[in-house]
């Protein structure tokens, strides 16, 4: 990747994890807004149903986290939240039509491993006696692998579980001391042998551009991870946003890579990853060729919500619980509040637990459809995104940000090659994905919000 490319292109722009993004989100979306998206949503698609759980505890906190996350507390307090979730789950599938399907329950924190696993088994049951599921939905959940043993992780094969995504993020020592992160507990080759033996797909994350990584570091630290042949493996770019986590300050302090080093990161794990048979998908997976992900994105069906990447099989329309969990409704966003307290005092009082949220014009539904594309497929046909809304393609693209002018730059740059039918990232274009999704954005046009770099 040359300098003036990283020098154009590494701006801040939305991660697109949603549209619109977070930030985004308004007071104005209540707890009465929340509960009418609910019961529209039984009539909207995808009908399956995908559930969030969030768990905010961590035995201690990461300097590089940006998620909504706090040290773990006493017992009591951590009680108190779980009584709370499960009475929102009470509160939110009840104005759920009990005959659609289950496609996907997803565990996020924090560390949801931070809890006794007897507590997550009950939360799955929970969930899953109120409806039924689709043939092999996707349970999964993050595991922060530095305090689990032998007996924790046989435990979570037990309770429902068949995706795990281990935390890893990094293997040296050094780069773990800084960022205040703890390296596994077990072997890692234990935990796939206890994993494998019960039948669970495995996830490993990893972090780069994080202090005291090199390409050649971070390199041994794939190839580590190639060596236990992880049915999908990510590579997260590090986000520095410490307007929202100070802590990533310290990581100021102990120095950050400069951004060619961080790209030369990406693009020699990727590398290290093709010639080990992985497969890219998206921005950040690699998966085995024979994997669901990998077909859905040979047939254009791979989607993504906050959870991760994702198949239209195990798409569903999000309902979350917990603090700051975000619901993703086809017409609306309800994001949860953040504190721990007040999230069970609300939830207790009878109300839901609403701070903020956005419903969707048509305009920014279709725009959705048309980032969403291009950030899971790397690709977007106009026509066919018409023809599955009803209207021309002409109609489609107005409704976006669409700019003829702006795709010659990126295709000069060699990062598309575009028509007036479709849009496609090159090779060299997938890192800057987000780029070319911004600029089909109109809140983009005027935007004072902060994002993070895409590299």
């Amino acid at each position: 990747m040359t300098d003036l490319l990283l020098e154009k292109y590494n701006v801040p722009v939305p991660r697109y994890t949603s549209y619109p993004p977070a930030n985004y989100f308004s007071d104005a979306f209540n707890n009465k807004t929340y509960e009418e998206a609910i019961i529209a949503s039984n009539n909207q698609q995808p009908g399956h149903i995908s559930f969030y759980v969030h768990i905010p505890f961590c035995k201690h906190l990461c300097h590089y986290c940006g998620c909504n996350s706090f040290a773990m507390t006493n017992e009591k307090k951590v009680n108190e939240y779980l009584k709370a979730v499960h009475t929102e789950i009470d509160k939110v599938t009840a104005l759920l039509d009990n005959r659609r399907m289950i496609a996907q329950i997803h565990y996020g924190g924090g560390s949801p491993t931070s809890i006794p696993v007897e507590r997550l088994r009950e939360l799955n049951e929970h969930m899953r006696e109120r409806f039924p599921t689709i043939r092999d939905p996707e349970i999964a959940i993050e595991c922060h692998p530095g305090y689990l043993d032998e007996s924790y992780w046989e435990a979570l094969t037990q309770a429902g579980f068949n995706r795990i995504s281990l935390g890893v993020q990094d293997f040296d020592e050094k780069v773990l001391k800084t960022v205040n992160r703890r390296a596994s507990l077990l072997p890692m080759e234990s935990i796939f042998g206890i994993l494998r033996n019960a039948g669970v797909r495995i996830n490993m994350d990893f972090i780069y551009g994080l202090p005291h990584q090199t390409v050649q570091s971070f390199s041994q630290t794939i190839r580590r991870a190639i060596q236990l042949q992880p049915d999908r493996l990510v590579t997260f770019s590090y986000a520095h946003v410490p307007w929202v986590n100070k802590s990533q300050l310290l990581l100021e302090k102990a120095g950050l890579p400069a951004g060619e080093e961080k790209s030369n990161m990406y693009d020699t794990a990727r590398q290290l990853l093709k010639e080990a048979g992985y497969e890219a998908v998206g921005m950040d997976h690699f998966v085995r060729p024979d994997d669901e992900l990998f077909t859905a994105l040979q047939t254009k069906q791979l989607h993504r919500n906050f959870q991760g990447y994702c198949t239209r099989r195990t798409t569903g329309q999000v309902y979350a619980f917990g603090v700051t969990g975000i619901s993703q409704l086809s017409t609306a966003y309800s994001q949860n509040i953040k504190d721990i307290t007040a999230y069970i005092e609300t939830i207790n009082q009878g109300g839901f637990a609403v701070t903020k949220g956005y419903s969707l014009s048509y305009e920014e539904q279709l725009t959705r459809e048309a980032i969403e594309s291009l950030m899971c497929n790397g690709s977007l046909d106009w026509e066919e995104l018409a023809r599955q809304a009803g209207i021309s393609s002409e109609t489609y693209r107005a409704a976006t940000a669409f700019n003829p002018e702006r795709m010659n730059e990126f295709a000069s740059d060699g990062l598309i090659t575009w028509s007036e039918h479709n849009i496609q990232l090159t090779p060299k274009g997938a890192i800057f994905v987000r780029n070319v999704a911004a600029s089909l954005d109109k809140l983009m046009l005027h935007t004072t919000k902060s994002f993070s770099k895409p590299v």
